[in-house]
């Protein structure tokens, strides 16, 4: 088959009069691959358009993780030349293959003068578009069609199961066509379990009667006003012909966690820092639209937190497109608040290199500047240098895994302050690009010898007694007392920390592997390292705090400031303040128990 005939029957080209076809396909050049051989590398200039004549080739993106396989007949290459000319992603030959190679020049040239061309290759490189706001969506397209439904007199038990085993949150109780209720999770926890109701009771006795509803052509903002105003969390969606659907706050979680991956989306292609620090920049609105879609607050650092690891990805990959590959293997890794996935809209970087044992004196400078190209990358994107230089560019966090695994060993034997302060950090390391089997075992390995030294373990308990709740003597909020955030309470140094340094205290206890707050306390409650009421108490007053400096952070968004962790008690009501210092209390009690050696049933 000549190239002309094999490109008749590839788009575009196929759409090309026979004369024109022709032109073109003589433009093409011939290039041969074999298994495991690179076709380029993300980062690199591109030689041209790649069509696949034979074979097959896989794409991976900046951390090595597999996009697509593709086969004959398919074209990839078009992003980055329309772009800037750099490839968008890695591909390799995974078998004998043949590729046909339309050089840049002439794609360009091509493109230009071909409106259809280039529309062809602008809408299949995935351009992205604006994502609408709650504002702009309508209902219809937010809702879960075709809810379960029960009967009025169906047992509460049974409902509760149905719940259960369906894995939802709600019921919408119907009959004879029309709604009559709705029962959810909530109902059965405050109005059953808590009241000790007969479980074989109907539905009916605890249900919400005729709940307020809202038709299929309202819009997404109708309801999240809604669901702040009446503070529900379910809005029944009921048309003509009756109940079509339900909206939750875990709906409008999903539709603004896409603009989250749109986020990372631009940033997993961004061409330089530059670009990377304007992606970034649209980090605090994120915060401010998942929080006012009534997001739980590690749903919220967890997406923002993808971001970080995104932008990380990228400027690893444009580092090394620099610098070419590295000399032995390597693992980047973050801690602090990157590592456990609990970033908010301010945060500083921590982060570290794990090299292969193979790595000699020599490969240090090639890793240095890996480094510094990554460290001083992250700042120019807002993830300022850590103060105390937590980071790869220092010398200290940049070693051979057998050194790191020294230095693990050494702190556990010696707990002196310093050793404490360095473990504490350690401990919540999580693997962000690179090969994450130079991590494998060590944190366990870790978590074993630490846990069976009860000398450091109570070392790590006196160390996280550093940071208390903002509380005076007579349990009442205690706020910074000068400087300039005077009359203001610190909700993360006095607030979510103090909770961070328990649950990594579980954590070693339990030698269990979570590095999120959440997940340690969770399972510290499951594995009976705490008393199930403590890990119950604790929880709820670490969920407080932390939606508390979100609602802080975002109120400081919508006004057009820089968010920060300071926030004045006057901006709470007197209801707020009063759960806020009970959350405290809860936190300073662990704390004590921790400290005696309680906690434990």
């Amino acid at each position: 088959m000549t190239m002309r005939d094999f490109l008749a029957d590839v788009p575009p080209w196929n759409r090309l009069p026979e004369d024109r076809l022709a032109d073109v396909a003589s433009s093409f050049e011939t290039r041969q691959f074999a298994p495991g051989d690179t076709v380029f590398r993300i980062g690199e200039p591109l030689d041209g358009l790649y069509v696949l004549r034979s074979g097959a080739v896989e794409v991976t993106d900046a951390s090595g993780a597999r996009l697509s396989s593709l086969t004959a007949g398919n074209t990839f290459g078009e992003r980055g030349l329309i772009r800037d000319g750099l490839a968008a992603t890695t591909v390799h030959a995974i078998a004998p293959t043949k590729l046909l190679l339309l050089p840049a020049a002439r794609f360009r040239a091509l493109t230009d003068g071909d409106p259809a061309l280039h529309a062809f290759f602008s809408r299949q490189r995935g351009a992205p578009v604006r994502r609408p706001a709650l504002a702009e969506t309508r209902v219809e397209t937010l809702m879960t069609a075709r809810p379960r439904t029960i009967a009025p007199d169906l047992p509460l038990c049974d409902a509760a199961r149905l719940m259960r085993d369906d894995r939802i949150s709600s019921l919408m109780v119907v009959e004879d066509g029309t709604l009559q209720g709705i029962l959810t999770v909530r109902d059965v926890s405050n109005r059953v379990v808590a009241e000790r109701l007969d479980a074989q009771s109907p539905v009916a006795r605890v249900m919400t009667r005729d709940p307020v509803t809202l038709p299929p052509d309202a819009i997404g903002s109708d309801v999240l006003h809604l669901m702040m105003e009446r503070g529900i969390g379910h809005v029944p969606i009921v048309g003509a012909g009756g109940l079509v659907g339900i909206v939750t706050q875990t709906d409008l979680t999903r539709f603004q966690a896409d603009t989250s991956a749109q986020i990372i989306g631009d940033a997993a292609h961004a061409p330089d820092t530059e670009a990377l620090a304007r992606i970034t920049a649209r980090i605090p609105q994120l915060l401010a639209q998942l929080v006012a879609a009534g997001s739980r607050h590690d749903t919220v650092t967890r997406l923002i937190t993808d971001v970080a690891d995104a932008v990380t990805r990228r400027l690893l990959a444009l580092a090394e497109a620099r610098l070419g590959p590295p000399p032995v293997p390597y693992l980047w890794l973050a801690c602090g608040s990157q590592g456990r996935q609990e970033q908010t809209g301010r945060s500083d970087q921590d982060n570290v290199l794990m090299l292969s044992d193979d790595a000699t004196d020599a490969d240090d400078s090639w890793f240095a500047e890996l480094a510094r190209f990554v460290s001083e990358g992250l700042d120019r994107c807002g993830y300022v240098f850590c103060p105390g230089d937590m980071m790869a560019t220092n010398p200290r966090w940049r070693q051979p895994v057998r050194v790191w695994r020294r230095y693990f060993q050494g702190w556990i034997a010696t707990p002196d302050p310093m050793a404490q302060m360095l473990a504490s950090v350690m401990f919540d390391l999580r693997p962000i690009g690179g090969d994450r089997s130079l991590f494998a075992g060590l944190q366990a390995e870790t978590l074993e010898a630490a846990s069976r030294n009860s000398i450091f373990v109570a070392h790590m308990v006196s160390n996280s007694l550093s940071h208390a709740p903002p509380l005076n003597i007579w349990r009442g909020l205690a706020t910074v007392r000068s400087g300039e955030h005077r009359a203001r309470i610190d909700l993360k140094m006095n607030g979510v920390v103090p909770v961070v340094d328990l649950g990594r205290i579980y954590a070693l206890r339990g030698r269990i592997g979570d590095v999120g707050t959440r997940a340690r306390i969770a399972a510290a409650r499951e594995a009976g390292v705490i008393s199930d009421s403590g890990g119950r108490d604790l929880l709820d007053a670490y969920d407080l705090i932390a939606a508390t400096r979100l609602d802080h952070q975002a109120a400081q968004v919508r006004a057009g400031q820089a968010p920060d962790n300071f926030m004045a008690p006057a901006d709470l009501s007197e209801f707020e303040r009063s759960h806020l210092r009970d959350a405290f209390v809860v936190v300073r009690t662990m704390q004590a128990a921790a400290a005696q050696g309680r906690g434990i049933p």
